[in-house]
């Protein structure tokens, strides 16, 4: 399995997943590191693969996720990923190592914070194209 995470720093997981243009990827089927998971890959997309943006009409770079975990997304944001195939799970667990090694063992993640971006997101939603 594929999980993603968008970051602004390769050390936090970020909100307002839509406009991430850094984000972590861990494949769970790859080798381990040294804490028993698997050492994430830092994927930079350009402007125009940023999913806000991004025409849908080519492959894009986090394609095979099968799950996001993000601090913040939009609805469309979540519906964009689900015609894709991923899942999106929002919460309020900042740290991709712990967000990972909850959902290894089966946890819940800490329920979403609030975040005004999110509400925003939503808003321009209602006038986007997804």
């Amino acid at each position: 399995m594929k999980i993603a995470m968008p970051t602004r720093d390769g050390k936090t997981v970020a909100g307002h997943a839509g406009k991430a243009r850094s984000w972590l990827l861990h494949d769970l089927a790859a080798g381990v590191g040294p804490d028993g998971l698997p050492e994430p890959t830092r994927i930079e997309l350009a402007k125009d693969e940023v999913f806000h943006e991004f025409a849908d009409d080519r492959p894009h770079p986090l394609d095979g996720v099968e799950l996001v975990v993000a601090g913040s997304a939009g609805d469309g944001f979540v519906g964009h990923l689900k015609t894709r195939g991923a899942e999106v799970v929002l919460t309020g667990e900042t740290d991709p190592t712990e967000a990972l090694l909850r959902l290894v063992r089966g946890e819940a993640l800490p329920e979403q914070s609030f975040d005004i971006t999110t509400s925003l997101c939503k808003l321009r939603d209602l006038f986007s194209r997804h």
